[in-house]
């Protein structure tokens, strides 16, 4: 009796380690292998109407097959991809914005400061979250001090009167 009891209970055990699905909100780096990401796929090549306008090649520059994927992303949602030049004007439409937000100054390594905060703020809220028995979302786990309840915002907007959209009930 004792024995099919340990014996169901190590059939339990690797039926719910076997549910483990982590996803995309886990924060631990997924290993040492390739990153399926990184390869992108060409454009296909197409003739030009006359060759006698083509420009000259330039070394190291780019051409019309090159894969740009965050032109496409910006294009795709509606904007302009020649604005991803860092070297092209600011529109005048943004010159108020971007003189609001950089007149303290900016910082060059603003993006590795962050980073750097960021990567030591989770390593400081997820000590812990290694010492689980069933899989957790470490993302919840880490920010879950930061996070907002819709619900309870959707409810403090509609008692001050501000019309909202509906949303799905609260489970």
């Amino acid at each position: 009796m004792r024995l099919s009891r340990a014996l169901l209970a190590m059939i339990l055990g690797a039926a719910i380690a076997g549910c483990n699905n982590p996803g995309l909100r886990d924060l631990q780096p997924p290993g040492d292998g390739p990153d399926e990401f990184s390869v992108l796929p060409v454009k296909p090549l197409t003739q030009p109407k006359d060759y006698a306008f083509l420009p000259a090649p330039t070394p190291g520059g780019g051409n019309l097959t090159d894969p740009n994927p965050n032109a496409d992303a910006v294009v795709a949602l509606g904007g302009n991809a020649s604005a991803l030049n860092p070297n092209a004007a600011i529109p005048s439409s943004d010159a108020a914005l971007v003189t609001a937000s950089s007149r303290y100054g900016v910082p060059e390594n603003a993006r590795a400061v962050v980073e750097a905060d960021d990567e030591a703020f989770r390593k400081r809220r997820g000590r812990w979250t290694g010492l689980r028995l069933f899989p957790v979302d470490r993302y919840q786990q880490v920010y879950e001090r930061q996070s907002i309840d819709p619900y309870a915002e959707t409810d403090a907007a509609r008692r001050a009167g501000v019309e909202t959209p509906s949303s799905p009930p609260n489970e």
